[in-house]
């Protein structure tokens, strides 16, 4: 299939630059290029999970009151 594509000069030097360092033509490389790319973006990624981990905190700490919780943390200058 033939088709137009205008690519950004960035692009474009990175796609040359690839092609004298494999010596690929430009056309290879840059179906290639767009191979990967289609494959990465159909694997579906991992899900992130966070594990909750116990913070050790001191007892007696009151987490309600930030203001609160910073002069007894740090100390009545804390500001």
């Amino acid at each position: 299939m033939r088709t137009t594509l205008t690519l950004d000069d960035d692009v474009a030097a990175q796609i040359e630059q690839r092609c004298r360092r494999t010596g690929h033509s430009f056309k290879c490389v840059v179906n290639d290029l767009l191979r990967a790319g289609l494959q990465a973006a159909t694997v579906q990624p991992k899900p992130f999970r966070v594990e909750a981990r116990n913070l050790g905190l001191r007892p007696g700490l009151n987490l309600d009151n930030i203001g609160e919780l910073l002069e007894q943390v740090e100390g009545p200058d804390y500001k």
